[in-house]
């Protein structure tokens, strides 16, 4: 059954139930699931509202798996303990959409937005496919550019999708899931969540990598 939310269409397809199957299966831990799941749903609204209010024309499957795989990798059952966890999701919607029959630029496409996600300004360049994903983390976890949203569609999204005690519940998740590789947060706002749950966390420092590196002066 179709389902529309603040305007916006959510995709009724093979591949976005798929979607949605999987990524329910994946977040099934009684403490951040449901987080993650109604978190990333706001993700796909919240990117196609800004993407239509800039008149950014989206794929809304592309957007859809973007958007709900984004946090794949802060899973137990996505996440490695040798990669960026953007990178863990990245690749395991690249596989789902080469896996349900879209094109390799259209799978590199949701690749990039879900790696990307977490860096700033750059995807905005990209295709809106990349974007998309962007605009709705940014709004959902950072409060960006609320103001563009009007009240009506805040409330009609944070209704099917509500957001109790999120910005700890999401703090928690993020930890969690890159607690046990603090190296893949260097040169990332990621490594800020680290420092906050563990006061042993120690940052690298570009500064000194660069001048302490085998290269003779």
């Amino acid at each position: 059954m179709t389902e529309t939310i603040a305007g916006i269409t959510v995709p009724d397809t093979g591949l976005a139930r798929a979607a949605t199957a999987l990524v329910r299966a994946a977040t099934d831990d009684p403490l951040v699931g449901s987080t993650l799941f109604h978190h990333s749903r706001r993700v796909f609204l919240w990117g196609m509202l800004k993407s239509k209010a800039r008149g950014i024309e989206v794929d809304p499957e592309l957007a859809y798996v973007g958007a709900m795989f984004h946090d794949l990798g802060l899973t137990r059952k996505f996440r490695t303990t040798s990669q960026r966890f953007e990178v863990d999701g990245a690749d395991a919607a690249y596989g789902f959409l080469r896996e349900h029959g879209r094109s390799e630029e259209e799978a590199r496409n949701v690749w990039l937005a879900i790696a990307l996600h977490t860096t700033p300004e750059i995807p905005m360049h990209l295709a809106p496919e990349v974007g998309v994903v962007t605009l709705g983390v940014e709004t959902d976890v950072l409060g960006l550019e609320l103001d563009q949203i009007s009240d009506a569609d805040k409330q009609a999204v944070v209704e099917a999708h509500p957001r109790p005690d999120f910005k700890r519940q999401i703090l928690h998740a993020f930890y969690e899931g890159m607690a046990d590789r603090p190296d893949s947060t260097f040169g990332t706002m990621n490594d800020d969540v680290l420092a906050h749950f563990d006061l042993r966390f120690k940052r690298a420092n570009f500064v000194d990598i660069i001048q302490g590196n085998a290269w003779p002066e």
